[in-house]
């Protein structure tokens, strides 16, 4: 029996798998696909999902094959200066393809330990009180503690459940493809500044190795979202808006999007649970989805491990519902706030006028930067610090970075108050580490594996709740903290 069956090998699933071996939980992905698909979906990563491989310690590996960008333009397109200190030491947007990530997060999931079978596709599941089903197409069945569909926005984990997925269908849709043309970039550029002066979900750019990345409204929608357009339907449509098709040829893959919008109901069913696409689906302004995926399995991998080891408090693993469920909310009534923006007709391009004026001032544009790069998320962990429940960017302490401190996904105690609090009890959860470094005007602070703050304070009795609710019942033990990273001091 497998600990956990993951269903889905993209971003998500990846990302998921390589946060549950962390723990040593034994870890199957099912990938239908024998091979990527090499489509180039998602362009970059956002300042949240960064710092997510940051305190992984997998970021240097993805800073080597990307691009940073510290510019605007991620609200519907308008364009404005990166506000000024971004409360995060990763202000920047990095430009890589989504080819590249999920190929990066499959090597660092394959080299954690994790098991991963292509050509594996999921045909049923049934679960009881000690673990699921999975039928696989050719008859296989698999059997595992819980299970996690990250398979999409057409999910079968998701249907199978029987989980309401609400919301809307798509109203206009966007062909997108990679492909080589023909046309001087002159008249490409001077052609794409004319047709996005009215219509913004149209443009060609350059990939590299002579290829663009082409996008441009389709005539409607087609009744058949899975078939992928032709390589003539693209000319078409060029020529409609643009008056020329650019001499587009060679096509290397072809696809289209809606503006589909919906959330599903629940995130978990008994131990079965889904993240990323299967959980949420919405149009790419904002270049949102893969990001809120990566952020999906973050917060759920600790959660679902304490749960498969045991020392889970109750209602932890549910609190995965809880907090990521309102963050995909926002996500999508943000999104569809920008492609009401993005529309040709004069009222919403009025708005979208008057959103530019207003985004002059840097409070709003502050504002609307950190609710795209998730860096102003915060879950609700009741009345307290105005730091508990937000995530703490990285910073430099005595002993290097504080981000270099959660690589192995534990919680942590940095304690600023000479070693006067412990964590006994809790030290195969939980690393303490003292150190007066940081810039925070505060004595101490609890961080979940997930780098958000569960605690902050001075007091021993209260610290011991907040470590209780989230990190379970202490245990006996050598009363022994870790005070630095790789080091340990006896009390």
């Amino acid at each position: 029996m497998f600990d956990v069956i993951i269903v889905g090998g993209g971003p998500t699933g990846m990302m998921l798998a390589g946060e549950l071996r962390l723990h040593g939980l034994d870890v199957v992905v099912l990938e239908r696909l024998t091979e990527p698909t090499g489509q180039t979906r998602a362009l970059g990563l956002h300042v949240r999902s960064i710092e997510v491989l940051d305190q992984r310690g997998l970021l240097e590996r993805f800073l080597r094959l990307g691009t940073k960008y510290e510019t605007g333009g991620f609200f519907a397109g308008i364009t404005k200066p990166w506000p000024d200190g971004l409360d995060t030491a990763h202000a920047y947007v990095l430009g890589i393809p989504q080819t590249v990530t999920e190929r990066l997060l499959a090597e660092h999931a394959a080299e954690a330990g994790a098991e991963i079978r292509r050509g594996h596709e999921l045909a049923g599941l049934s679960q009881d009180d000690d673990g699921v089903t999975a039928e696989l197409s050719d008859g296989t069945r698999l059997r595992s503690r819980y299970l996690v569909g990250c398979d999409g926005g057409r999910s079968t984990v998701r249907k199978l459940l029987g989980v309401g997925f609400p919301g809307e269908p798509s109203r206009v849709e966007t062909l997108l493809g990679e492909m080589e043309l023909t046309a001087a970039p002159e008249e490409l550029a001077a052609v794409t500044e004319r047709v996005r002066r009215t219509h913004f979900r149209f443009g060609a750019m350059p990939t590299g190795n002579g290829l663009y990345r082409v996008i441009v409204p389709a005539e409607g929608v087609a009744e058949d979202r899975t078939a992928p357009p032709s390589l003539e339907e693209f000319r078409q449509q060029l020529r409609t808006f643009a008056g020329t098709d650019f001499g587009v040829h060679s096509p290397r893959w072809l696809s289209r999007f809606g503006d589909a919008t919906r959330l599903a109901e629940r995130y978990r069913t008994g131990r079965v649970l889904l993240a990323g696409d299967a959980a949420h689906i919405h149009p790419p302004t904002g270049g949102q989805g893969l990001n809120l995926g990566l952020q999906d399995a973050f917060n759920l991998g600790w959660k679902l491990a304490a749960q498969v080891r045991g020392w889970a408090p109750d209602g932890l693993l549910d609190s995965y519902h809880a907090e990521r469920h309102p963050v995909a909310a926002a996500v999508l009534d943000n999104t569809r706030a920008q492609m009401h923006l993005l529309t040709p007709e004069p009222g919403p391009r009025a708005v979208r006028g008057l959103l530019a004026e207003l985004m002059e001032f840097e409070e709003v544009n502050r504002y609307l930067i950190e609710k795209v790069t998730a860096v102003s998320v915060r879950y609700d962990f009741g009345e307290g610090h105005e730091l508990l429940g937000r995530r703490l960017r990285d910073v430099r302490l005595e002993r290097g970075r504080l981000y270099e401190l959660l690589h192995a996904g534990r919680g942590l105690l940095l304690d600023r108050t000479g070693g006067r609090l412990s964590v006994m009890g809790w030290e195969d959860r939980v690393d303490h580490v003292v150190d007066a470094g940081g810039e925070w005007d505060v004595p101490a602070v609890l961080l979940r594996p997930d780098g958000h703050v569960a605690w902050v304070g001075e007091d021993q009795a209260d610290l011991r709740t907040r470590l209780s609710r989230w990190f379970g019942t202490a245990v006996g033990g050598t009363a022994v903290d870790r005070t630095e990273a790789g080091g340990t001091a006896v009390r």
